[in-house]
């Protein structure tokens, strides 16, 4: 654990809740319902995953493109209406750079969307880089985008903490051989989490700089 990948929607930022607002309203316009169900269904998943999942729900005949578009114009008209960082962010930030461990973003989301949201904050500059949606090519929970990420910070993925909040991402974290830690908040406290190393219910939680500590001191 020489170096931290947050992933950012539902763990750095209470975007969830947008999320939800944004497909309700794509579906919603179409005549359908967004349910729980489908929410589990495409957390912590790319763009083309989900959106090719709703057209085949629901025999929705624009193409995946399209319905991010859509659903993205949504999520950034929600998005103006605030959010919040999670708890223990700016905490866990400050912990990281004051023993100076390499951190990055490993996100799902687009570009577009990613942008939007470490703006609002002014955070990306508090990161080495940020990996998105356009920077892979096989999505959570294929193990590419921590594989990656390990290699541009320069360390084995084994070395590499990975702060998840999804299925998908924990899965991905597990088979990129790093070590995946769940934070639980309301939206994912029904999810099963058997690859996760450790489950923690803050950013600032203890144990995870107890995690990282015991790598500084070794």
């Amino acid at each position: 654990m020489r170096a931290v990948a947050f992933d950012m929607d539902g763990l750095m930022f209470d975007t969830e809740s947008v999320y939800w607002k944004s497909a309700a309203a794509l579906l919603g316009r179409r005549g359908f319902e967004y349910t729980e169900e489908l929410c589990n269904a495409v957390m912590g998943r790319p763009p083309q995953f989900c959106f090719e999942f709703f057209k085949e729900t629901f025999s929705l005949p624009e193409t995946w493109q399209e319905l991010q578009n859509e659903s993205e114009d949504f999520f950034l008209k929600f998005l103006k209406e605030g959010f919040s960082p999670m708890p223990g962010l700016f905490e866990l930030l400050e912990f990281l750079e004051s023993c100076e461990i390499s951190k990055c973003i490993c996100t799902s989301s687009s570009l577009r969307v990613v942008t939007a949201v470490l703006s609002t904050y002014d955070l990306a500059k508090r990161f080495k880089f940020v990996l998105t949606a356009e920077d892979i090519t096989r999505g959570k929970p294929d193990p590419e985008i921590y594989l990656k990420a390990a290699t541009r910070l320069g360390v084995n993925s084994s070395d590499l903490l990975v702060l998840e909040d999804s299925e998908a991402g924990c899965t991905a974290a597990d088979a990129a051989n790093a070590f995946p830690v769940i934070v639980i908040a309301e939206h994912n406290k029904k999810g099963k989490f058997p690859k996760a190393k450790l489950i923690v219910n803050s950013l600032n939680d203890p144990k995870i700089k107890s995690v990282l500590s015991e790598e500084i001191l070794n």
